[in-house]
């Protein structure tokens, strides 16, 4: 099974469906889509290039370039489109012999004298272009692509050095593909709204999910909620996919004009720890939703762990802390995946107790580009999560382990103490992190945004945490801010936050 079959299939048994675009006319049918990428397939193969990239906001040219690029055989490369120049050229130059498929504003960042010259081994072409060839619909015969082949190169953010290059083989995304959804599962008037990016994994999920699903694909070229929550309601969207800062917001924008999402039946949110009050708030505020909270990683092909649908409902309603402790959990691991928590010395450990987070299966990679795999000799990838679960198979993540404060000789785990200043009333969103200590190594530093018109002391919160944790856990530093920083795709920035405290 390769990518290209997903559509393929979907074509034969959703032919004049439409996959891709507006309700209101211009879509894509599943026809067209086939037709158009295997145009696209013929335009890529003409030319010297091993890769296809793309340097685009998300547009109706996203799902033509991934699938015109499976049918060549060609590697897909979607690249990060808010680098600076000089990374996006850097990244860039790792991909050639490569056509790159760049959005308008982002041609005179890659070619001619302003910007250091063309990039070498790189044609940078137009979307226009690519869609004008798309729509002509020449023919082209698709040769055998195997399985094991190199489907998608996802570069990682490179936060701590050069980024890597996470390698995923058709036969990892399939896998994922065919033993998560059901084929033609979707009825004729679901509709999916694809929001993240497309350099992220949840970008590329979404476009092969919903095409084998049956599902119409509609794309937010750039998040705002307010565009967010009139786009799903104009189209009608009844499935969609947020980071917990874009649900947060789109919360904000709901609650303010108090129409509600009519259509929405299907919200699932991952990319980072979502703040139980927003989670709460959502399931308050959108009765009639659906809500899936899901854990996965680049190397995994997507989705690991599902808190799915009755889990929230169970753990919203429960008195039972326990059971109520779930909805600050990423679920229990996929049938199809095992996951174990594995202490240093890579002995894996009981129920509660934690560790780093473990995945084996046929969907994870755990390979880069020029550096080979990082999986155990029986399979095993070590996520740098750190974790645990409960008694029921309830993962509960605790952010990265590069992010785990060392204070003497405890290590102190930053998601637990940002879980109990946010559930302080005045408290909206809060990051932890370590800073450095002359006495204990590492000392707690908390970084404090407060609701509109809320007021705390450093004390009150200091006092806060000490009487639900024990006093080494206690920020011995907190500063007030009117915002924290995030990434695009919901990743907490600590080391921007790191870099300010420390400076």
């Amino acid at each position: 099974m390769n990518l290209a079959m997903l559509l393929e299939m979907a074509a034969d048994g959703l032919e004049d469906r439409i996959a891709v675009g507006s309700r209101h006319g211009g879509g894509m049918s599943y026809r067209q889509l086939l037709d158009g990428a295997a145009a696209a397939a013929g335009f890529f193969s003409g030319r010297d290039a091993d890769r296809v990239a793309l340097v685009d906001l998300n547009s109706d040219a996203v799902p033509l370039v991934l699938f015109g690029a499976a049918l060549a055989s060609k590697p897909y490369v979607p690249l990060n489109y808010r680098l600076t120049d000089q990374q996006l050229r850097a990244v860039l130059s790792r991909t050639a012999p490569a056509v790159a498929v760049v959005e308008e504003s982002v041609v005179g960042r890659l070619t001619g004298p302003e910007s250091g010259g063309d990039v070498p081994g790189v044609e940078v072409v137009l979307r226009e272009a690519l869609l004008g060839a798309a729509a002509a619909g020449h023919a082209f015969e698709a040769g055998f692509t195997d399985p094991d082949d190199v489907a998608v190169l996802l570069f990682t953010s490179g936060t701590t050095g050069e980024p890597k290059a996470a390698v995923l083989r058709h036969r990892h995304l399939t896998t994922y593909v065919i033993t998560t959804v059901e084929f033609m599962g979707s009825d004729e008037d679901e509709a999916a709204l694809v929001s993240v990016p497309p350099y992220h994994i949840a970008g590329i999920s979404a476009v092969l999910s919903s095409v084998y699903s049956g599902r119409r694909l509609v794309y937010l070229p750039q998040f705002t909620a307010e565009e967010w929550v009139a786009t799903a309601r104009r189209e009608a969207i009844t499935h969609a996919m947020v980071v917990p800062t874009m649900l947060g917001r789109i919360l904000d924008v709901v609650a303010a004009d108090g129409q509600g999402l009519p259509s929405l039946r299907h919200l699932s949110y991952g990319g980072g720890r979502m703040p139980v009050p927003v989670i709460e708030q959502a399931i308050a505020l959108l009765p009639g939703v659906s809500f899936v909270n899901a854990y996965g990683l680049t190397e995994t092909s997507s989705t690991i762990a599902v808190l799915g649908p009755e889990d929230h409902v169970a753990a919203f309603s429960s008195d039972d802390p326990a059971v109520r402790a779930r909805l600050g959990s990423v679920g229990r691991p996929l049938p199809t995946l095992e996951v174990e928590i594995r202490r240093e010395d890579g002995a894996a450990v009981s129920p509660g107790e934690r560790g780093e987070i473990y995945v084996r299966g046929e969907q994870v990679s755990g390979e880069y580009e020029g550096k080979g795999s990082v999986t155990t000799a029986d399979g095993w990838f070590p996520t740098n999560d750190g974790g645990y679960l409960d008694a029921e198979g309830y993962l509960f993540l605790e952010g990265r382990l590069d992010d785990v404060i060392v204070r003497g000789a405890e290590n102190l785990s930053p998601g637990e103490i940002e879980d109990v200043l946010v559930s302080h009333a005045a408290v909206a969103d809060a990051a932890v992190l370590g800073v450095p200590d002359d006495e204990w190594g590492e000392a707690v530093a908390a970084v404090v945004v407060l609701h509109d018109g809320a007021s705390v002391t450093v004390e009150d919160l200091q006092q806060w945490v000490r009487e639900r944790l024990r006093s080494t856990r206690m920020p011995t530093r907190v500063e007030f801010r009117t915002e924290l920083p995030y990434n695009e795709t919901g990743k907490l920035l600590r080391r921007v936050l790191r870099a300010e405290l420390c400076a």
